[in-house]
């Protein structure tokens, strides 16, 4: 089950009575189980019928016994189990998923890894309740989650201001979620609420002509002017744009690239089917590197981005420093 189809039923009240909530992306989960919180147990009955256990403390027997309780004041009892990861028995609650009390509702937090999907308990949880696995987004997808986060609070943003974040704050959901609400609030009085790159700018501090967004779009149109004065920028802005940063950017490009290079259909249709991009306006960088870049020149820009990033931590380089590996990397691009 997807994470907006379970949020959808917890809201509607379709409760399922266990939850194995597992995964390396913590952000979906904390969601997940806020909603449970806010949702299952009226505020008046939460200091009889809501318990929330930690992994640490417990084993699973006495998350079973708690489970079988009945509750005293409200339909449901909720049962949160934090930092499930560390209950060592947690095999165990397969006896107990396998016929679990219509009047509890149990929340396993199983974060940071996943449970063992061959044995009984991720098995019969899929088949009696909700197995959820929570993943990390690839970061060609985060601007995709940007736009569809933005949307449940009735906002639009503009899809340079969608990349402009995405490039300065990479996959951290949790980061991502808070900048996101931060302007929607600034917005909140507006009937038309956009997102634009000018309010990205004035709030978040990215600037919206030098940034990761701007210097990969000239690289791919082989503007060498714009590509050496965003990096003049960032070599004075060192703390602000950190070489690492840069280098995931052209890393993910690249990579991207030589898979739409041997793509059947390179067509802007195709590149949003191949690559799974939520807008045309993703596109154009792809478009532009199919034009100025052969298939053998990206693969040894992989190759030479691969060098570059162990070059800046230190192997096989005595002296040289962040700026000028990006310069060197940019004069490889552009030439």
């Amino acid at each position: 089950m997807e994470f907006q189809e379970i949020c959808e039923n917890i809201k509607n009240r379709k409760f399922a009575p266990v939850y194995i909530l597992m995964g390396e992306e913590s952000f979906f989960i904390d969601r997940i189980t806020d909603l449970l919180l806010e949702q299952v147990v009226p505020e008046a009955a939460r200091d009889f019928d809501q318990i929330v256990l930690y992994g640490s403390d417990i084993h699973a027997i006495q998350i079973i016994e708690t489970a079988r309780r009945f509750p005293m004041t409200s339909e449901y009892q909720l049962v949160v189990v934090r930092e499930a990861q560390q209950v060592r028995d947690i095999e165990m609650l397969a006896h107990y998923v396998k016929n679990p009390m219509r009047s509890t509702v149990l929340a396993i937090n199983y974060k940071y890894g996943t449970l063992d999907k061959r044995k009984s308990l991720a098995v019969i949880a899929n088949k009696m309740g909700v197995l959820f696995e929570s993943k990390k987004i690839q970061d060609y997808k985060i601007p995709a989650f940007i736009g569809s986060f933005l949307k449940e609070r009735s906002t639009d943003i503009d899809p340079k201001a969608a990349q402009m974040l995405a490039d300065f704050l990479g996959n951290d959901i949790s980061r991502i979620s808070k900048e996101l609400d931060k302007l929607a609030l600034l917005l909140s009085g507006n009937k038309h609420k956009k997102i634009t790159p000018e309010l990205v700018e004035q709030n978040i501090g990215i600037s919206k002509e030098y940034n990761n967004f701007e210097l990969l779009k000239a690289v791919t149109v082989k503007d060498v002017l714009k590509a050496n004065r965003i990096a003049q920028y960032f070599e004075k802005n060192p703390k602000s744009n950190p070489l690492q940063k840069i280098l995931s950017v052209f890393f993910n490009y690249f990579s991207n690239l030589l898979i739409c290079q041997y793509s059947k259909d390179t067509s802007q249709t195709g590149i949003m089917n191949t690559l799974g991009l939520y807008s045309a306006f993703q596109t154009k960088d792809y478009l532009n590197g199919l034009k100025y870049f052969s298939p053998l020149k990206v693969f040894n820009l992989i190759g030479d981005i691969r060098t570059a990033d162990a070059r800046s931590k230190g192997i096989d380089n005595a002296s040289a420093s962040d700026s000028e590996l990006l310069k060197e990397l940019l004069y490889k691009m552009l030439h």
